[in-house]
């Protein structure tokens, strides 16, 4: 699919099941997947100066870094959860838990963006909380329950009428029965195998018993996986409660993501998680394990039936670790190389509340892994949140962006030295 050139997505479109068009999609899709117009003329652009803007900067004045680093405010976005940076540097795309997908420019390259508007305003999205691009440039959207494909965004961005095809139309990511208000923020990223992998998080606190079999058949409480001409899809992980980041490790291509672990067992337990996975179809615990080696309630005393696969970090207890990716630029200095850099966006139900902060994981040759904070104080010594961190993402100068959905805003981080 990634090689998909014009005539022959116009062909997809009309003779592929992987781009039917599901009953409930809008018809601009269909529009737009005929390279039509829908008469949508009006974009909704974001200030970015402004009373606001500078309350923001006044927080990050408050943030504490490691000696060498600075950040600043990138830009407003409201609701700004999981970010793909396009592969040519132009734009960032941002999405929400909400209805929209924002487009995000530095047209001037000074590390600030210039215009923040709407993406795709022709389009009716439905918690489009998961962007990610292929090296080649074509954007896909993780939505509550469908995957949309846009051939060259960077491009198209520009028009409130994009390209766009269903990569797995409404309704079918899963059951239509299966939806839920909660644990529908779904994460995508393209794996070193070409394929689109997505996170499905399960609704429930703890999954019950007579729903573990659907979940392990269609992928929810797991890791999915297909081709991104929407064949061939298979189920890669099991065991998950809710995992909403995950990244490729740059040089062993191995699978690391991030779950977020079961509530109301205690201020201190159980850990969240960092995991790496080695293979297809490995096991990660849930429902058996709350997090790390603590059993729940729920499975206590149940013999587990599964091998499961313990994290390789365990992380403080309710921080909500959620959007991770690995360092490869050049910018930090060598020990960040290959690190993890993730954000965590702090807890609810703590009678002291913990998180709201940017960790970064070590990883040595042996493959064990230490995290630490690396960016934190959104999390004021009244216990008030003033920003709550969603994703870290990487710009080709080597800083990072830093999403946050209670300000409203993306951050910039870089290095001084």
């Amino acid at each position: 699919m990634n090689k998909l050139v014009w005539s022959a997505a116009a062909m997809a479109v009309a003779g592929s099941g992987a781009f039917a068009q599901g009953a409930n999609v809008p018809d601009n899709l269909e529009k737009l997947s005929n390279f039509q117009q829908t008469g949508v003329t009006e974009f909704t652009f974001i200030e970015q100066d402004g009373d606001y803007a500078d309350g923001i900067r006044e927080t990050l004045k408050k943030i504490t870094l490691p000696s060498g680093f600075k950040i600043d405010l990138y830009a407003v976005v409201p609701d700004a959860r999981h970010m793909a940076v396009g592969p040519q540097g132009v734009v960032t795309f941002v999405g929400t838990r909400k209805d929209k997908v924002w487009s995000v420019t530095d047209r001037n390259k000074d590390r600030v963006a210039d215009e923040v508007k709407d993406f795709a305003p022709s389009l009716q999205f439905s918690i489009p909380n998961g962007p990610c691009f292929s090296a080649d440039g074509f954007l896909y959207i993780a939505e509550q329950n469908r995957v949309l494909l846009f051939p060259a965004a960077e491009f198209f961005y520009e028009s409130p009428d994009v390209a766009a095809f269903n990569l797995v139309a409404q309704g079918d990511l899963i059951p239509p029965e299966e939806e839920s208000f909660n644990h529908t923020a779904r994460v995508c990223d393209i794996g070193p195998d070409g394929m689109i992998y997505i996170s499905l998080g399960q609704p429930f606190n703890v999954a019950p018993p007579d729903k573990l079999a659907l979940y392990d058949k269609v992928g929810i409480g797991g890791i999915i996986r297909m081709n991104t001409d929407g064949t061939g899809r298979e189920v890669y992980t099991y065991g998950v409660r809710n995992s909403v980041g995950h990244d490729f490790h740059p040089e062993t291509g191995e699978l690391w993501w991030t779950d977020n672990q079961v509530d109301g067992m205690g201020d201190d337990t159980p850990p969240g998680e960092i995991n790496r996975q080695v293979a297809a179809g490995q096991h990660f615990g849930h429902p058996w394990y709350g997090g790390g080696s603590v059993r729940t309630a729920d499975y206590e005393g149940e013999e587990v039936p599964v091998e499961v696969v313990m994290p390789i970090v365990e992380t403080v207890a309710h921080a909500a670790d959620l959007g991770m990716t690995f360092y490869t630029g050049s910018m930090f200095p060598e020990q960040y190389k290959n690190a993890i850099f993730s954000a965590q966006h702090g807890s609810w139900n703590r009678t002291e509340p913990i998180g709201a902060r940017v960790m970064v994981t070590m990883i040595d040759e042996e493959g064990n892994a230490s995290i630490e904070p690396f960016a934190e104080g959104w999390l004021d010594e009244n216990g008030e949140y003033l920003g709550r961190p969603v994703d870290v993402k990487q710009l080709r100068d080597g800083s990072l962006l830093v999403s946050d959905d209670l300000a409203g805003a993306i951050y910039r981080i870089w290095y001084e030295g």
